[in-house]
């Protein structure tokens, strides 16, 4: 099995894709190793790409604030995304790319072995759950896959953009965190 070090550092070599061409920062991925809980995302923006750090702009902030709501520490879960390099003005990840990255995250999952995986966002969702998943219907739905208990939740930006959403966010985080202490 690859060790994180190798992992890490084949994913900052990587030039499968042009995005490499455009990076600051490979964002790798944060947080705790062994995590029970993981979040992934769709892709790097701005904050993220100069840092080298997922969700640390401000859906990354608002991401902080549910976690802490709900009795969450950011320092127990383990943070990525499904591209490691940031689409040029944050466009969607095309699905070429996500071929391109897909390995490393299964990587991750593979050595972290997390209990719940949360996908934030629609694209992670179709990416991870179901290719014709439906964020706004099936949020907050966990299904089991391969050992591991999936759910989709609202990506933090799209509550930044839409606040009426912000109340489902919240009930989904709250099935997250008590189905996270059952496990």
């Amino acid at each position: 099995m690859i060790t994180w070090e190798e992992l890490e550092k084949k994913c900052r070599e990587c030039s499968a894709c042009p995005l490499h061409e455009t990076r600051t920062n490979c964002v790798f991925g944060a947080g705790n190793r062994g995590a029970r809980l993981m979040f992934v995302g769709e892709a790097p923006g701005e904050r993220e790409d100069a840092t080298g750090i997922p969700f640390v702009g401000a859906a990354g902030k608002l991401l902080d604030k549910y976690l802490e709501a709900v009795g969450i520490d950011r320092d127990d879960v383990y943070i990525a995304n499904i591209l490691k390099c940031r689409p040029p003005k944050n466009r969607d990840p095309l699905p070429s790319e996500q071929d391109c990255c897909i390995e490393y995250l299964r990587e991750q999952v593979r050595l972290i072995r997390p209990k719940i995986i949360a996908c934030l966002g629609r694209i992670s969702a179709m990416r991870l759950i179901d290719p014709n998943y439906k964020i706004t219907k099936e949020h907050g739905t966990f299904v089991e896959r391969g050992g591991f208990t999936l759910t989709a939740v609202y990506h933090p930006a799209a509550l930044l953009r839409d606040p009426r959403k912000k109340e489902d966010m919240y009930a989904d985080m709250k099935k997250i965190k008590e189905i996270l202490d059952n496990v």
